[in-house]
């Protein structure tokens, strides 16, 4: 039990501190190369392209290239960056792994014009940047030795109530807030993105309006959530504006 106590207390505070975000330069637990990352991000991207259906809009793609290639250029790192636009009218977007940057032409309702547009896809470049998708993929490896060690402690290993508890604790306790935190953590990188680019960083605040004017209402509670709050969203946009 001691050495498995031993070993998570090792894996954590060799990895914490090793590493760094750019721009807000915090501290973080990343367990996987940037070989491991370009791979992962490379084979969900392949397994989408398969599944999904890509939009035939030149106008919105040929916007969302010109955004994206405006913002890689300021990002200066060696990920190959791509940038997809999905036939779907679903309001989001995303970035793998690696800098594979895939816009739904839903998001358009809420991106009325190249700056708002801007902000969104600085965002998911900047979770790109920041190692988001390998941090939580690390901090989920952690919690599954966590997890061990204190089921051993206790006796309590293979426990249902045990494993409920701690799933529970963990969701709710350390990953939907870390979440947030990377959300947050976007939104301030993502801007500094949009201010180098040359883009008008106020426009942030009326495309986080629009989309919630577009969600109308219907998001959850913000403890329950991976996203913060629209209101608080906005908020803490403004203060980053504010210093910029």
């Amino acid at each position: 039990m001691k050495k498995i106590v031993f070993i998570v207390l090792v894996v954590f505070f060799g990895f914490v501190g090793c590493q760094k975000t750019p721009y807000t330069n915090r501290s973080q637990l990343v367990l996987y190369s940037y070989d491991d990352e370009m791979n992962m991000g490379k084979t969900a991207s392949n397994d989408i392209l398969k599944k999904e259906k890509l939009s035939r809009d030149k106008k919105k793609i040929e916007m969302v290239k010109r955004v994206g290639q405006r913002l890689a250029k300021v990002a200066n790192t060696n990920y190959r960056w791509e940038f997809n636009v999905i036939e779907k009218d679903i309001l989001n977007a995303f970035c793998l792994p690696g800098g594979k940057v895939f816009i739904y032409e839903g998001i358009f309702k809420a991106a009325k014009n190249e700056d708002q547009l801007a902000t969104v896809m600085s965002h998911e470049i900047a979770h790109a940047l920041a190692r988001h998708g390998v941090e939580r993929m690390s901090m989920g490896q952690l919690a599954s030795i966590g997890k061990l060690a204190i089921g051993e402690a206790s006796g309590l290993s293979g426990n249902q109530a045990f494993d409920v508890a701690f799933g529970l604790g963990t969701q709710y306790g350390v990953m939907l807030p870390y979440s947030r935190s990377f959300e947050y953590e976007a939104d301030e990188i993502g801007i500094y993105l949009m201010k180098r680019a040359g883009y008008d960083i106020n426009e942030a605040v009326n495309f986080w309006n629009n989309m919630k004017a577009q969600k109308n209402g219907g998001e959850p509670m913000e403890f329950m959530s991976t996203h913060p709050a629209d209101d608080n969203r906005i908020e803490n946009i403004k203060r980053i504006i504010a210093k910029n």
